[in-house]
C-alpha cells in the first residue's frame, strides 16, 4: 500500500486549476435524474407500507398477539413431545 503512495502524490499534484473547472449540464442533468429516482423510491415505499397496513389491518397479516399465540402453542406442543418421550424412556426402562 505504502509502494502507491508516491504516485497518488503525482496525481495529486496534477489535478486542474480551480478556474478549469466547471460544472456541465451533464453533472446538473445526472444529479437531476438521482434527485428524481430517490422520489420515485421514496413514493413506492410509501405505497408498500400502506398496503402492508392495510393487509394488517384487514387480517390478513399475523398481528403480535396472533405471533404469541403461536410461540404459546408451540412451547405446549413441545412440552407435550418431551414428556411423551420421556414415558417412553420410562416404559423401557423397567426391564432392565
Amino acid at each position: 500500500m505504502h509502494h502507491l503512495l508516491p504516485y497518488a502524490l503525482v496525481l495529486a499534484e496534477q489535478a486542474p486549476e480551480p478556474e478549469e473547472v466547471k460544472a456541465g449540464w451533464t453533472a446538473f442533468a445526472i444529479f437531476l435524474l438521482l434527485f428524481l429516482a430517490v422520489g420515485l423510491l421514496g413514493w413506492s415505499l410509501t405505497r408498500q407500507l400502506r398496503k402492508v397496513d392495510r393487509a394488517k389491518d384487514a387480517g390478513v397479516l399475523p398481528s403480535k398477539k396472533d405471533e404469541e399465540a403461536a410461540r404459546q402453542a408451540a412451547r405446549r406442543e413441545q412440552a407435550e413431545q418431551s414428556r411423551q418421550a420421556e414415558r417412553q424412556e420410562q416404559q423401557e426402562q423397567p426391564g432392565e
